[in-house]
Protein backbone atom coordinates (compact mmCIF):
# COMPACT_ATOMS: atom_id res chain seq x y z
CA UNK A 1 0.00 0.00 0.00
CA UNK A 2 1.15 3.58 -0.86
CA UNK A 3 2.85 5.28 2.22
CA UNK A 4 1.96 9.34 3.12
CA UNK A 5 4.88 10.38 0.73
CA UNK A 6 3.67 8.67 -2.07
CA UNK A 7 0.14 9.30 -2.05
CA UNK A 8 0.92 12.98 -1.48
CA UNK A 9 3.27 12.57 -5.23
CA UNK A 10 0.22 10.77 -7.00
CA UNK A 11 -2.29 14.34 -6.01
CA UNK A 12 0.30 16.68 -6.14
CA UNK A 13 0.86 15.69 -9.99
CA UNK A 14 -2.60 15.29 -11.06
CA UNK A 15 -3.02 18.83 -9.49
CA UNK A 16 0.32 20.23 -11.55
CA UNK A 17 -1.95 18.83 -14.68
CA UNK A 18 -5.70 20.08 -14.12
CA UNK A 19 -3.45 23.23 -13.18
CA UNK A 20 -2.31 23.31 -16.80
CA UNK A 21 -5.53 24.13 -19.39
CA UNK A 22 -5.53 21.69 -22.10
CA UNK A 23 -8.48 21.74 -24.56
CA UNK A 24 -7.59 19.31 -27.32
CA UNK A 25 -4.76 21.08 -29.72
CA UNK A 26 -3.50 22.64 -26.60
CA UNK A 27 -1.93 20.04 -24.11
CA UNK A 28 1.51 21.95 -24.16
CA UNK A 29 1.18 22.92 -20.58
CA UNK A 30 0.23 19.76 -19.29
CA UNK A 31 2.12 17.26 -21.66
CA UNK A 32 5.32 19.72 -20.03
CA UNK A 33 4.19 19.01 -16.67
CA UNK A 34 3.95 15.12 -17.38
CA UNK A 35 7.19 15.09 -18.96
CA UNK A 36 8.96 17.32 -15.73
CA UNK A 37 7.87 14.69 -13.48
CA UNK A 38 8.83 11.86 -15.60
CA UNK A 39 12.53 13.10 -15.69
CA UNK A 40 12.69 13.99 -11.85
CA UNK A 41 11.09 10.13 -11.08
CA UNK A 42 13.59 7.63 -12.47
CA UNK A 43 11.99 7.19 -16.32
CA UNK A 44 15.24 6.20 -18.59
CA UNK A 45 13.82 8.02 -21.66
CA UNK A 46 10.75 10.83 -22.04
CA UNK A 47 10.25 12.03 -25.87
CA UNK A 48 6.98 13.84 -27.43
CA UNK A 49 6.30 12.73 -31.23
CA UNK A 50 4.92 14.38 -33.93
CA UNK A 51 1.54 15.22 -32.21
CA UNK A 52 3.17 16.17 -28.74
CA UNK A 53 1.95 12.87 -26.97
CA UNK A 54 4.47 12.15 -24.12
CA UNK A 55 5.97 8.70 -23.73
CA UNK A 56 8.36 8.03 -21.07
CA UNK A 57 10.03 4.86 -20.65
CA UNK A 58 11.67 2.73 -17.78
CA UNK A 59 13.66 -0.37 -18.69
CA UNK A 60 13.69 -3.40 -17.33
CA UNK A 61 17.38 -5.21 -16.09
CA UNK A 62 15.39 -8.33 -17.68
CA UNK A 63 14.29 -9.27 -20.82
CA UNK A 64 9.99 -9.14 -20.89
CA UNK A 65 6.94 -7.59 -22.36
CA UNK A 66 6.52 -3.90 -23.18
CA UNK A 67 3.44 -2.96 -21.03
CA UNK A 68 1.79 -0.04 -22.32
CA UNK A 69 -0.47 2.93 -19.67
CA UNK A 70 -2.70 5.28 -22.07
CA UNK A 71 -4.37 8.25 -21.10
CA UNK A 72 -5.62 11.58 -22.74
CA UNK A 73 -4.31 14.82 -21.52
CA UNK A 74 -6.55 16.74 -23.67
CA UNK A 75 -9.78 17.67 -22.08
CA UNK A 76 -13.41 19.45 -23.13
CA UNK A 77 -13.35 22.71 -22.88
CA UNK A 78 -15.22 25.00 -19.67
CA UNK A 79 -18.73 25.82 -21.48
CA UNK A 80 -19.73 27.82 -18.72
CA UNK A 81 -17.31 29.11 -16.47
CA UNK A 82 -20.60 30.40 -14.00
CA UNK A 83 -21.86 27.19 -13.39
CA UNK A 84 -18.55 26.07 -11.68
CA UNK A 85 -18.28 26.81 -7.86
CA UNK A 86 -14.68 25.56 -7.91
CA UNK A 87 -12.29 27.12 -10.62
CA UNK A 88 -11.74 24.19 -13.22
CA UNK A 89 -7.70 25.37 -13.77
CA UNK A 90 -7.01 26.23 -10.16
CA UNK A 91 -7.05 22.13 -8.52
CA UNK A 92 -8.34 22.54 -5.31
CA UNK A 93 -9.24 19.73 -2.62
CA UNK A 94 -12.39 19.99 -0.55
CA UNK A 95 -14.61 17.14 1.27
CA UNK A 96 -12.07 14.34 -0.23
CA UNK A 97 -12.28 15.45 -3.79
CA UNK A 98 -10.11 17.04 -6.22
CA UNK A 99 -11.51 19.61 -8.38
CA UNK A 100 -10.99 20.90 -11.57
CA UNK A 101 -11.39 19.92 -15.32
CA UNK A 102 -10.17 16.77 -16.63
CA UNK A 103 -10.05 15.31 -12.92
CA UNK A 104 -12.10 12.55 -13.63
CA UNK A 105 -11.05 12.47 -17.48
CA UNK A 106 -8.83 11.93 -17.09
CA UNK A 107 -5.75 13.79 -15.26
CA UNK A 108 -6.36 11.56 -12.26
CA UNK A 109 -5.20 8.60 -13.91
CA UNK A 110 -2.58 9.44 -15.70
CA UNK A 111 -1.26 11.24 -12.43
CA UNK A 112 -2.03 7.83 -11.06
CA UNK A 113 -0.58 5.23 -13.11
CA UNK A 114 2.91 7.71 -13.90
CA UNK A 115 3.96 7.43 -10.17
CA UNK A 116 2.98 3.69 -9.73
CA UNK A 117 5.26 3.58 -12.09
CA UNK A 118 8.31 5.44 -10.64
CA UNK A 119 7.37 3.53 -7.20
CA UNK A 120 7.14 -0.17 -9.27
CA UNK A 121 10.72 0.66 -10.97
CA UNK A 122 12.34 1.95 -7.83
CA UNK A 123 11.10 -0.68 -5.52
CA UNK A 124 13.03 -3.29 -7.54
CA UNK A 125 15.85 -1.34 -8.71
CA UNK A 126 14.43 -1.85 -12.19
CA UNK A 127 14.87 -5.38 -11.68
CA UNK A 128 11.56 -6.64 -13.83
CA UNK A 129 11.03 -8.54 -16.80
CA UNK A 130 10.44 -6.27 -19.54
CA UNK A 131 9.76 -2.56 -20.84
CA UNK A 132 6.86 -0.04 -18.92
CA UNK A 133 5.56 2.53 -20.87
CA UNK A 134 3.76 5.70 -19.71
CA UNK A 135 1.68 7.66 -22.27
CA UNK A 136 -0.22 11.02 -22.15
CA UNK A 137 -1.73 11.26 -25.14
CA UNK A 138 -3.45 14.19 -27.02
CA UNK A 139 -6.70 15.28 -29.44
CA UNK A 140 -8.07 12.07 -27.38
CA UNK A 141 -11.50 13.86 -26.80
CA UNK A 142 -11.88 14.58 -31.10
CA UNK A 143 -10.01 11.40 -32.47
CA UNK A 144 -10.41 8.37 -29.81
CA UNK A 145 -7.24 6.16 -31.20
CA UNK A 146 -6.15 8.49 -33.81
CA UNK A 147 -2.98 9.80 -31.81
CA UNK A 148 -2.77 6.62 -30.18
CA UNK A 149 -1.46 5.39 -33.78
CA UNK A 150 2.00 6.70 -33.26
CA UNK A 151 2.27 5.55 -30.06
CA UNK A 152 1.94 2.11 -31.02
CA UNK A 153 3.89 2.37 -33.81
CA UNK A 154 6.71 3.96 -31.22
CA UNK A 155 6.17 1.75 -28.31
CA UNK A 156 5.03 -1.39 -30.04
CA UNK A 157 3.32 -2.69 -27.38
CA UNK A 158 2.36 -6.16 -26.14
CA UNK A 159 -0.08 -5.20 -23.53
CA UNK A 160 -2.22 -1.99 -23.09
CA UNK A 161 -3.87 -0.28 -19.58
CA UNK A 162 -6.49 1.85 -20.70
CA UNK A 163 -6.71 4.70 -17.72
CA UNK A 164 -10.47 5.72 -18.41
CA UNK A 165 -12.44 6.11 -15.67
CA UNK A 166 -13.96 2.70 -14.36
CA UNK A 167 -14.57 2.98 -10.65
CA UNK A 168 -11.45 1.18 -11.01
CA UNK A 169 -13.30 -2.04 -11.84
CA UNK A 170 -11.44 -4.09 -15.33
CA UNK A 171 -12.64 -3.20 -18.58
CA UNK A 172 -12.01 -6.22 -21.18
CA UNK A 173 -13.99 -3.97 -24.05
CA UNK A 174 -15.75 -1.08 -25.81
CA UNK A 175 -18.28 -0.63 -28.62
CA UNK A 176 -16.65 1.62 -31.09
CA UNK A 177 -18.10 4.47 -32.93
CA UNK A 178 -18.33 5.69 -36.84
CA UNK A 179 -19.62 8.64 -37.16
CA UNK A 180 -21.51 8.17 -40.75
CA UNK A 181 -22.64 11.25 -43.53
CA UNK A 182 -26.09 10.53 -45.72
CA UNK A 183 -25.96 13.45 -48.02
CA UNK A 184 -28.41 14.35 -50.81
CA UNK A 185 -28.08 16.44 -54.09
CA UNK A 186 -31.08 18.08 -55.65
CA UNK A 187 -31.38 20.99 -58.30
CA UNK A 188 -31.94 24.25 -56.36
CA UNK A 189 -35.29 26.80 -58.10
CA UNK A 190 -36.62 29.52 -56.74
CA UNK A 191 -39.37 28.55 -53.69
CA UNK A 192 -41.70 30.29 -56.15
CA UNK A 193 -41.44 27.56 -58.57
CA UNK A 194 -40.45 24.48 -56.69
CA UNK A 195 -41.61 22.34 -59.78
CA UNK A 196 -38.46 23.61 -61.39
CA UNK A 197 -35.77 22.40 -58.98
CA UNK A 198 -35.07 18.89 -56.92
CA UNK A 199 -35.64 19.23 -52.86
CA UNK A 200 -32.49 17.67 -51.33
CA UNK A 201 -34.30 17.84 -48.28
CA UNK A 202 -36.94 15.72 -49.42
CA UNK A 203 -34.85 13.23 -50.19
CA UNK A 204 -33.60 13.64 -47.13
CA UNK A 205 -36.58 12.52 -45.41
CA UNK A 206 -37.18 9.68 -47.15
CA UNK A 207 -33.87 8.07 -46.42
CA UNK A 208 -34.14 9.13 -42.93
CA UNK A 209 -37.55 7.18 -42.62
CA UNK A 210 -36.15 3.54 -44.15
CA UNK A 211 -33.20 4.45 -42.07
CA UNK A 212 -35.19 3.99 -38.76
CA UNK A 213 -36.17 0.99 -40.01
CA UNK A 214 -33.16 -0.54 -40.18
CA UNK A 215 -32.68 -3.05 -37.20
CA UNK A 216 -29.71 -2.34 -36.06
CA UNK A 217 -27.12 -5.90 -35.32
CA UNK A 218 -26.68 -6.64 -31.44
CA UNK A 219 -23.94 -8.86 -29.67
CA UNK A 220 -24.27 -10.50 -26.27
CA UNK A 221 -21.72 -8.70 -24.37
CA UNK A 222 -21.78 -4.91 -25.52
CA UNK A 223 -25.31 -4.70 -26.42
CA UNK A 224 -26.48 -2.95 -29.64
CA UNK A 225 -25.14 -1.28 -32.37
CA UNK A 226 -27.01 1.79 -32.14
CA UNK A 227 -27.97 4.25 -35.40
CA UNK A 228 -28.89 7.21 -33.95
CA UNK A 229 -29.61 11.24 -35.96
CA UNK A 230 -27.33 13.58 -34.60
CA UNK A 231 -27.63 16.81 -36.74
CA UNK A 232 -28.87 17.63 -40.20
CA UNK A 233 -28.58 20.66 -42.73
CA UNK A 234 -29.41 22.11 -45.79
CA UNK A 235 -27.57 24.35 -47.94
CA UNK A 236 -28.33 27.04 -48.59
CA UNK A 237 -28.62 28.08 -44.65
CA UNK A 238 -30.47 30.10 -43.94
CA UNK A 239 -32.85 29.01 -46.98
CA UNK A 240 -34.32 32.35 -48.23
CA UNK A 241 -36.94 31.60 -51.14
CA UNK A 242 -34.46 29.07 -52.51
CA UNK A 243 -35.11 24.72 -52.94
CA UNK A 244 -32.32 23.24 -51.35
CA UNK A 245 -30.21 21.55 -53.49
CA UNK A 246 -28.07 19.74 -50.56
CA UNK A 247 -28.96 18.51 -47.41
CA UNK A 248 -26.53 16.58 -44.98
CA UNK A 249 -27.03 14.27 -42.20
CA UNK A 250 -24.83 12.56 -39.86
CA UNK A 251 -25.09 9.42 -37.67
CA UNK A 252 -23.81 8.35 -34.41
CA UNK A 253 -22.95 4.16 -34.72
CA UNK A 254 -21.97 2.52 -32.21
CA UNK A 255 -19.84 -0.53 -33.49
CA UNK A 256 -19.69 -3.87 -32.15
CA UNK A 257 -16.45 -6.49 -32.02
CA UNK A 258 -16.36 -8.28 -35.57
CA UNK A 259 -17.90 -5.05 -37.67
CA UNK A 260 -15.82 -3.83 -40.69
CA UNK A 261 -16.02 -0.32 -42.50
CA UNK A 262 -17.76 -2.02 -45.59
CA UNK A 263 -20.20 -4.24 -43.67
CA UNK A 264 -21.33 -1.43 -41.75
CA UNK A 265 -22.47 0.83 -44.78
CA UNK A 266 -23.52 -1.70 -46.63
CA UNK A 267 -27.06 -1.62 -45.21
CA UNK A 268 -27.24 1.87 -45.87
CA UNK A 269 -25.63 1.94 -49.14
CA UNK A 270 -28.04 -0.68 -50.26
CA UNK A 271 -31.09 1.22 -48.88
CA UNK A 272 -30.08 4.22 -50.38
CA UNK A 273 -29.24 2.47 -53.91
CA UNK A 274 -32.97 0.89 -53.41
CA UNK A 275 -34.43 4.08 -52.79
CA UNK A 276 -32.81 5.83 -55.77
CA UNK A 277 -34.34 2.89 -58.27
CA UNK A 278 -37.78 3.73 -56.80
CA UNK A 279 -37.43 7.33 -57.19
CA UNK A 280 -34.46 8.41 -59.41
CA UNK A 281 -34.76 12.45 -58.37
CA UNK A 282 -33.12 11.05 -55.37
CA UNK A 283 -29.22 10.87 -55.61
CA UNK A 284 -27.62 10.40 -52.22
CA UNK A 285 -24.55 9.27 -51.11
CA UNK A 286 -23.27 7.39 -47.54
CA UNK A 287 -19.78 7.98 -46.07
CA UNK A 288 -17.70 8.43 -43.17
CA UNK A 289 -17.08 11.15 -41.76
CA UNK A 290 -13.32 12.99 -41.87
CA UNK A 291 -12.04 15.32 -38.91
CA UNK A 292 -9.08 17.45 -39.07
CA UNK A 293 -7.23 19.55 -36.27
CA UNK A 294 -4.18 21.13 -35.43
CA UNK A 295 -1.97 19.65 -33.05
CA UNK A 296 -0.03 22.32 -30.44
CA UNK A 297 3.31 21.21 -32.61
CA UNK A 298 1.91 22.93 -35.47
CA UNK A 299 1.20 18.98 -36.72
CA UNK A 300 -2.60 18.38 -38.13
CA UNK A 301 -4.13 15.27 -37.35
CA UNK A 302 -6.51 13.96 -39.32
CA UNK A 303 -8.57 10.81 -39.69
CA UNK A 304 -11.74 8.87 -40.87
CA UNK A 305 -14.14 8.58 -37.89
CA UNK A 306 -14.56 4.96 -37.52
CA UNK A 307 -13.00 3.37 -34.27
CA UNK A 308 -13.53 0.19 -33.85
CA UNK A 309 -14.98 -1.92 -30.86
CA UNK A 310 -13.20 -4.38 -28.99
CA UNK A 311 -13.87 -7.06 -26.60
CA UNK A 312 -11.49 -10.03 -24.20
CA UNK A 313 -13.23 -12.46 -22.38
CA UNK A 314 -12.11 -12.89 -18.63
CA UNK A 315 -10.52 -15.81 -18.97
CA UNK A 316 -7.32 -14.73 -20.79
CA UNK A 317 -4.48 -15.36 -19.03
CA UNK A 318 -3.56 -11.94 -19.44
CA UNK A 319 -6.64 -10.95 -17.56
CA UNK A 320 -6.48 -13.50 -15.06
CA UNK A 321 -2.92 -12.45 -14.06
CA UNK A 322 -4.28 -9.06 -13.30
CA UNK A 323 -7.11 -10.30 -11.32
CA UNK A 324 -4.88 -12.65 -9.07
CA UNK A 325 -2.85 -9.25 -8.13
CA UNK A 326 -5.66 -6.61 -7.71
CA UNK A 327 -7.17 -9.51 -5.24
CA UNK A 328 -3.72 -9.86 -3.31
CA UNK A 329 -3.76 -6.12 -2.25
CA UNK A 330 -7.44 -6.34 -1.37
CA UNK A 331 -8.78 -4.88 -4.44
CA UNK A 332 -12.25 -6.96 -6.06
CA UNK A 333 -12.78 -5.22 -9.50
CA UNK A 334 -15.73 -6.27 -11.58
CA UNK A 335 -15.30 -7.02 -15.13
CA UNK A 336 -17.29 -5.51 -17.58
CA UNK A 337 -17.10 -3.27 -20.70
CA UNK A 338 -17.02 0.62 -20.99
CA UNK A 339 -20.10 2.01 -22.32
CA UNK A 340 -18.41 4.83 -24.49
CA UNK A 341 -15.35 5.19 -27.05
CA UNK A 342 -11.38 4.74 -25.53
CA UNK A 343 -8.21 4.93 -27.35
CA UNK A 344 -8.94 1.06 -27.12
CA UNK A 345 -10.58 1.62 -30.83
CA UNK A 346 -6.32 1.38 -32.04
CA UNK A 347 -4.59 -0.99 -29.22
CA UNK A 348 -7.40 -3.68 -28.99
CA UNK A 349 -9.81 -2.75 -32.33
CA UNK A 350 -7.28 -1.83 -35.13
CA UNK A 351 -3.95 -3.43 -33.99
CA UNK A 352 -5.21 -6.61 -32.28
CA UNK A 353 -2.69 -5.67 -28.99
CA UNK A 354 -3.88 -7.75 -25.31
CA UNK A 355 -6.05 -4.44 -23.91
CA UNK A 356 -7.99 -3.95 -20.77
CA UNK A 357 -9.38 -0.41 -19.20
CA UNK A 358 -8.86 0.26 -15.48
CA UNK A 359 -9.52 3.99 -14.10
CA UNK A 360 -10.11 5.75 -11.08
CA UNK A 361 -13.28 7.86 -10.88
CA UNK A 362 -17.04 7.65 -12.32
CA UNK A 363 -17.79 7.49 -15.99
CA UNK A 364 -20.83 9.91 -15.80
CA UNK A 365 -18.30 12.30 -14.15
CA UNK A 366 -16.49 13.46 -17.04
CA UNK A 367 -17.38 16.79 -19.02
CA UNK A 368 -19.48 18.06 -16.05
CA UNK A 369 -19.30 21.26 -14.16
CA UNK A 370 -16.97 20.94 -10.83
CA UNK A 371 -15.34 17.87 -12.34
CA UNK A 372 -13.39 16.15 -9.47
CA UNK A 373 -12.05 13.27 -8.57
CA UNK A 374 -12.54 11.29 -5.04
CA UNK A 375 -8.73 10.99 -3.26
CA UNK A 376 -9.78 7.15 -2.33
CA UNK A 377 -10.01 6.19 -5.79
CA UNK A 378 -7.26 8.53 -7.25
CA UNK A 379 -5.12 6.25 -4.63
CA UNK A 380 -6.97 3.35 -5.43
CA UNK A 381 -5.89 3.71 -9.06
CA UNK A 382 -2.41 4.41 -8.41
CA UNK A 383 -2.49 0.86 -6.31
CA UNK A 384 -3.78 -0.99 -8.77
CA UNK A 385 -1.49 0.31 -11.81
CA UNK A 386 1.24 -0.94 -9.51
CA UNK A 387 -0.35 -4.68 -9.11
CA UNK A 388 -0.91 -4.80 -13.03
CA UNK A 389 2.64 -4.08 -13.34
CA UNK A 390 3.49 -7.16 -11.14
CA UNK A 391 1.22 -9.33 -13.37
CA UNK A 392 2.67 -8.31 -16.34
CA UNK A 393 5.99 -7.22 -15.59
CA UNK A 394 7.15 -10.43 -13.75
Amino acid sequence: MLNTERKDAAVNLAAALISQQSYSGQEEGAAKELERYMRENGFDEVVADRYGNVIGKITGKRPGPRVLFDGHIDTVPVANRAAWDHEPFEPEIADGKLYGRGASDMKGAVAAFTAAAGFFAADRNKDFAGELFVAGVVHEECFEGVAARSVSELVKPDYVVIGEASQCNLKTGQRGRAEIVVETFGVPAHSANPQKGVNAVYGMCKIVDAIRALEPPEHPVLGKGILELTDIKSTPYPGASVVPSYCRATYDRRLLVGETKESVLQPLQQLVDRLSAEEPSIKARVSYAEGEELCYTGVRIQGERFFPGWLYSEKEAFVQAILTELHAIGQEPEVTQYSFCTNGSHYAGEAGIKTIGLGPSREDLAHTDDEYIELEQLIKACEGYYAVMKALLR
